[in-house]
Parts: C-alpha cells; structure tokens; sequence
C-alpha cells in the first residue's frame, strides 16, 4: 500500500515542477534559518556543560550599593584577602580558588642559535591560578601535572600556544619562556619585570563553548605585579585587580542560598568599616549571561535575545508551512478529477488524506537534505558575521539530528494536514464535472488571514531592521566631543625613564611629518575605564563616587582637540603633579562653575598622590554611548603610558605607517608592535549592534521572501477562483489594467491589516529594545510607513505576473463550458 502512495506521489510531483520546486525552496529555506538558529542557541546555551562539576562551581561577585544613585551594582573582581579569608572562615567549602587574569602581557621565547628571542603579545588568555582550579573546570593536560602549579614560576600552555611558541608542543615540556606584563589597580598601572616561566605541563585544546579560554595558566605563587607593596600581598581588603576573581566548589547536595547569607555576615566581619560591600554566589553557568558583571572573554549573549531567537526560527517555519499551505490549496481545482475519480474506485477520506501526507512528506523529505546542505554551506558566513566557532561537527551532533526529525514531523503535520482535508472533501460528481465553485473550496478567508500573519512577521523585521540601522547611524554620527579620525594607537610599554623615551620618540615623530603625538594610559572613548577613588580638598574619607582615571602627557588636549573651559592644561612631567577634571566631575562634586574646582587638591591611591586640580575640559564622551558620560580626571605620569597617539595626515597616511613601524622597532626591539584606528576602535563597541542589525536584515529578506512565495500562492489560487469573473468582465469590456487592479486591490488590502497589526507590536518591541541605551533615536513615524511600503511595493512585484496572466488570458476558454 505504502509503495503504491509512494509511486503515486512522485508521479504527481514530478507532473507540477513548478509547484513542486517553489515548496521545497520555501520550506528548504525555512528549514535552514531553523538548524541555524538551533546550532546557535545550542553554542551559546552549552557554555561550561562540560565541567564535571558544572552545578557545584560558583563564581563570587562583589555587590556594592551606591547611596547616591540608589543602585546595587554587581562585579566580577574581589579583594585580594576574601580567598584566604574564605578556607579559614567557611571550611565546609571543598575548594576555594583565587583567578586572576591578565592581558597585554608580552611573551618571550629563546630560540636556538637565534641572536634575539622571539616576541609575542597576548591579549587575554594568561591566567594565573591554583591546580584546584582543575578540580572545578575540567581542563584535560596531555603532558605534565596539574601539582606543578603548586610551585612558583611554573606554567601550563595550551597544545596549540606551545605550538606556536615552539613550532612543536611535545618540545615545549620543561623549556623557558618569560612573561612581561602589566597590572592595574584603581588608577595606577604596574609593569612588571620579566619573569622566568618554567613551562610544567600542556593542557588539550579549550573547547570553543567555555569563557575561560586558557593560553597559559601560570602558578598563583608567581608574582603577578612585580610590586610588593600594591600586589596581590596587599593585606587590605581595599586591595583588588579588574579581573582577580575567586571560585568555589560546594559540597554536594548543598544550596548556594545558604552560603550566600553566610558570605553575608561573614562580610560585615572581615570588610573595612566604610565600606558596605556584600558577596553572592552566581552559577557558573550563569556567566555567559552576565553583561553587568562580565566575563574573561567579553563574549556575552542576553537570555532575552536567546528568546528573540527561537521566537524568530518558530517565525520563520511558520511562513514556510503557510507558503505550502497556500500553494497546495491554489492546486485544489488542477487535482478536483483526480480526487473524483479516486472517489469513485472506492478511496475514503482517510487513503485520501494519508495519500497527500505522504507527498507532503517527500517534499519536506527532499526539504530537510537542501536545508542540511545550505545550512553546511552557510556555517562559515554565521561563523564570521557572529564572530563564533561552531564547528561543522555539530550537524552531525544527536541533538541536531533528533531537532532535524523533530522540524520534520512538524512541518508534514502543520504544512499537510490542511491541504490534505480540503482535498479529501471534495465531492466527486462536481470534481468530476469541473464545477468547483469558490464555495467549494473553502478555507479563502484563512489562507487570507495565513498571508496576513506572513506580512505582520515581514514588515515587524522591516522596521526592527531600520530602527537598528538608524540608531547605529546614531551612535556613529553622534559629535563625541573630541577628535576621532586619522589617529592611530600603538602599543608602548610604560616608561621607566622619567619621561626621556617618550619624548625622545615624540621628537622623532613631529620631525617626520606626524602632525600630533600623545603618550597615554587610554583614548578619550573606552569600554573598559580604570575607576578610582579619590577624596577632594582634604576630606577625612573618599568621595561618595568614583571616577574614571587616565594618565596623559601635555599633548592630550591638542591631540584629540578637548576643549579646556576653566585654568589651563597640563604641564609637561614624566611624574604626577597636577590633575584636569572635566564638567561632570565639578558637577558630581556639586560645585556649580568649573572654576570653583581650580586650585583644590586631589588625593588618590591613600595619599600617595596629592595634587592640585589646574583645569577643567569640557565633557566628552569617555565610554560607549549606551551609557551617559562619567566624572573623569587625568594626570601625567610616564610610567602608566601604554600607548602612543598618533595624529595622521590624510595625505602622508601610508608613509606615516611605515615610519612609525621602523621608528618602534629600532627603538623598542622587545616589543610587539601594534597598531588600531581609534575610529575603527569605537566602532567596535557597537559590535553586538551591528551583529544584530546583520542578523535582522538576513530575517527580513528571508521572511519577505518566504511571504512572497505564500503571496504567489495566494494570487494563484485566486486566479484559478475567478477565472470565469475575469472573463466576463473582459467580455463586457474590461481592459488589462482593470483586471491587474482588481487583483491588485484586495492584496493591498491584506498589507494593510497586516501594516495595522504590525506597526504596534514593532513599535513596541524597538521601544524597549532603545531603553537599553542612554542616548538613543527617537522612532520616526517615516520607519514605519517606509516598511508598509516596502512590503506594498515587494507585493506587487509578486503578484503582477499571475495578475497579467489572468488578464491576457483568452475569455473563451474560461466561459466555453458555461
């Protein structure tokens, strides 16, 4: 019985090509979107999964309320005491592991018969921690011992970072390499020496699905700072680093609540009495979530936009069932005989129906390999737009598979049993006469009310598309309040010299056509700022916030154009003695003129640095434009200078690159040499924005795509319902524009309610979505009438060719049985 509906469903298929390739490119595409969207959500939803321990690893985060502005922040670092404190304090914890993690280190290699070592600079990925560190996070070694880290001057590399080192990881076992590094705390920046690293060990390749994505895990003994008295010896708890974090493992069966409120009191214990800060526990698998408190590898994903995605792939698959329910009912009358004739030989409903499941279960069949095969060839392209690393493996995973039968059986239930039961009734006299009228057929109204939820879905991501697009152009066009083009950043090592490299260089670059060079600690527009505490005119405790902090020489101001509004700019030292402020930080102080702040003094880092304020710039925009502008200070101070700004004729851009190279590495030999556009730097904070508007044009295309084959679908149907209506009125004189408007006219019409559904529930949705940002477009009536006409205009192009079909079509053959 089977091979019978089997043989009879080819046959048909094979008889409407046409048909037969539009449903399986429709719910191919479909299809395709959905295994995309399920390889990504399964990526970012399985980070940390494969820790044995995944549900007893806990992270700790410092929670800190400001009285000011009446908000509990959240953040990853900890005081350098609370590990040591917490073995002692709550013994009942199995492991308790302090983790820090530095960037920009500088790595040298010794090479064999090599007159000079190699370099390298490694951005993130050098973590020093404990061998308990592998009892949380399973990290398998393929050489060496995790014991070894016990001992100072050890380090574990990656298989694929000692290849790279040394050409070959099984020969990295026991050679040397040194580490050079630098260290933030509050407002300062450390460089410490070179450090001797004995390499104990060669860790398997980090799995792309884990936020710790180790390079070289050095032993916690190892001085990380090279200055005892501001490093992780510090025994104050004031005492902290960005990114030194603690970890713990609890015991089985325990619940994380129960700890947290012990942390709680034992807080209240151990913290200075002028400082309110608590510690929580947070899943481990909860990190990959956390955009307030972040992660090491600055890779998060909202559970929010996880949301979005499924919602967007049941979208989608939705249009594309809708699509072969449209274009298999418009197939109704072409197949009336057939079903009259199977009719009249004896075949019931139910032969009937299972017979067209089983051709829907072809399509979807053939479907399914098309969408494997584009989604294979796609895989690349999501990989580069998303910046992920899925690999190709993970189509052949189980769960992919059990998903891909799962879309399947789904799709031939929603996309045939519809079809299947309009079929089924025909009545097989009027089937065999060809008098199948309109009321026949029935099911009209919903195949216009399926063509209406495809336009409400494809003018939604118009508009959400244009609002992402607009509020990017926003953020990209937005005056920043200082100069942004033509200045490149290169990496530089602070200066230990009292200031004599630095302006040994800057005189090397102005006499070659530079126009602009200042040495810096950061740019004026950052993502990750170094705050600081401070206390202000020789007040007996710290002010009520805290504020960014960045060292600078004398050609700060000039080289980005800042604009000094009160006093005068820096003078040129290689040492701390004066500090600029901008508006907001008068403003916090509550001063009301700028002028008010000239001539007080500023003391940070314990009163280490004591100096007067001596100007005031105006406020520029010193982090990315999702938040508001915060209160800063800067300062001179050669040592904590990483890198150079360099202002560039447009003109002499190309040779100004390459003198500036030559310059660096005559000049600083054991240096990697760096480079970035602040331009292209600033754009970078907007990447997750621009990922999403990329990924919200690909939907839209897709589902006006996929909408335009249910139109298509739809104007076919009608065609063949009022194929005797189109042929009276062009008896009686209706010419081939009247007809085209007749059609026209009611898919207007369905635009329209859709446009009506839509523009609600888009407006509603990019309205919260821009509540996210401090500075944000307002939403403009013209997003919305440019996506109703869009979708009118992309409508007609679909429709025309069946509408001019039906109108050049010859009357006599629609009316000869009449």
């Amino acid at each position: 019985m089977f091979k019978n509906y089997f043989k009879v469903a080819v046959r048909s298929l094979l008889r409407k090509k046409i048909y037969t390739v539009i449903n399986i490119a429709g719910l191919a595409v479909g299809i395709a979107v959905c295994m995309m969207i399920f390889l990504v959500i399964q990526f970012q939803t399985s980070f940390e999964d494969f820790h044995t321990n995944k549900d007893r690893v806990y992270r700790l985060l410092t929670e800190s309320y400001a009285a000011d502005a009446g908000n509990t922040t959240y953040a990853k670092n900890v005081p350098f005491p609370l590990p040591g404190y917490l073995r002692a304090a709550l013994p009942q914890l199995q492991e308790v592991v302090p983790v820090y993690a530095s960037s920009n280190d500088e790595i040298q290699v010794a090479e064999a018969g090599a007159a000079s070592p190699k370099n390298f600079k490694e951005q993130r990925g050098v973590f020093y921690t404990s061998p308990s560190f592998f009892k949380l996070f399973s990290f398998p070694l393929l050489a060496g011992s995790y014991a070894s880290l016990n001992d100072p001057n050890n380090v574990l590399l990656t298989k694929e970072i000692a290849t790279t080192y040394f050409g070959n990881w099984q020969e990295a076992m026991g050679k040397t390499i040194k580490i050079k590094g630098y260290y933030s705390m509050g407002a300062a920046l450390f460089q410490f020496p070179a450090t001797s690293l004995k390499v104990s060990g060669i860790l398997a390749t980090i799995p792309a699905n884990t936020d710790f994505q180790l390079k070289l895990v050095i032993a916690y003994g190892t001085d990380f700072t090279g200055d005892a008295q501001f490093g992780f010896q510090q025994p104050g708890w004031n005492g902290t680093a960005p990114d030194f974090g603690c970890y713990v493992l609890l015991p089985e069966n325990t619940a994380a609540e129960s700890f947290n409120q012990q942390l709680r009191n034992h807080a209240q214990q151990a913290r200075p009495a002028d400082s309110k800060d608590n510690y929580i526990l947070q899943p481990v698998s909860d990190i990959h979530y956390d955009a307030v408190a972040g992660n090491y590898s600055n890779k998060i994903i909202s559970r929010e936009l996880v949301n979005v995605l499924w919602l967007i792939a049941a979208f989608i698959l939705l249009i594309a069932c809708v699509n072969f329910i449209n274009l298999s009912t418009a197939q109704a009358v072409n197949r009336a005989k057939e079903v009259g004739v199977r009719k009249v030989l004896g075949s019931n409903k139910l032969q009937l129906q299972v017979q067209f499941i089983v051709e829907t279960l072809l399509i979807v069949s053939v479907a399914v390999l098309l969408a494997f095969v584009i989604t294979l060839i796609a895989l690349p392209y999501i990989n580069d737009i998303l910046e992920l690393s899925l690999p190709f493996s993970m189509l052949f995973s189980k769960a992919v598979l059990l998903f891909i039968v799962t879309v399947a059986a789904v799709v031939t239930v929603l996309a045939g049993f519809y079809p299947s039961v309009v079929l089924s009734r025909f009545n097989p006299v009027n089937a065999l006469r060809s008098k199948l009228a309109a009321n026949t057929i029935k099911g009209i109204s919903l195949r216009r009310a399926l063509v209406v939820f495809q336009f409400v879905i494809a003018q939604a991501l118009i508009v959400g598309t244009l609002v992402i697009v607009q509020q990017m152009n926003y953020f990209m066009d937005q005056p920043l309040g200082f100069d942004k083009n033509t200045i490149v950043n290169i990496a530089f090592r602070p200066d230990s010299t009292g200031g004599k490299l630095t302006s040994y260089l800057k005189q090397q670059l102005l006499s070659n056509g530079i126009q602009s060079v200042s040495f810096n600690s950061n740019s004026p527009m950052e993502e990750n700022n170094m705050f600081t505490g401070f206390r202000y005119n020789n007040a007996t405790k710290d002010a009520g916030f805290e504020a960014i902090s960045k060292f600078v020489d004398d050609d700060y101001v000039a080289t980005f154009h800042l604009q000094l509004v009160a006093g005068k700019n820096l003078q040129p030292s290689g040492w701390t003695k004066e500090f600029l402020v901008n508006e907001s930080f008068v403003k916090a102080l509550g001063l009301t003129k700028p002028e008010d702040i000239i001539g007080k003094e500023i003391s940070m880092m314990n009163g280490l640095i004591k100096c007067p304020v001596v100007g005031v710039v105006k406020d520029f925009h010193n982090r990315s434009l999702r938040r508001d502008l915060a209160p800063l200070i800067m300062a001179t101070n050669s040592t904590m200078y990483r890198q150079a700004s360099v202002k560039l004729s447009t003109a002499g851009m190309a040779a100004g690159m390459q003198y500036i190279k030559k310059l660096w590495e005559q000049t600083l030999p054991d240096n990697v040499y760096e480079y970035s556009f602040l331009d292209e730097k600033i754009a970078s904070f907007y990447k997750q924005e621009t990922q999403l508007a990329v990924l919200y044009k690909i939907f839209a295309g897709i589902a006006i795509f996929l909408s335009c084959l249910g139109l298509y679908g739809l104007a076919s149907f009608m065609a063949v319902q009022r194929i005797k209506e189109v042929g009276i009125r062009k008896v009686l004189g209706a010419g081939t524009g009247s007809i085209v408007y007749l059609f026209s006219k009611e898919f207007i019409i369905l635009i329209a309610v859709a446009f009506v559904i839509a523009t609600p529930v888009a407006w509603y949705y990019m309205h919260q979505w821009l509540e996210d940002y401090t500075y944000r477009i307002s939403i403009s009536w013209w997003l919305f009438a440019a996506g109703g006409l869009a979708a009118v205009f992309i409508a007609l192009a679909t429709i025309s060719f069946q509408a001019v079909k039906a109108a050049v079509a010859n009357p006599v053959k629609s009316l000869r049985t009449e």
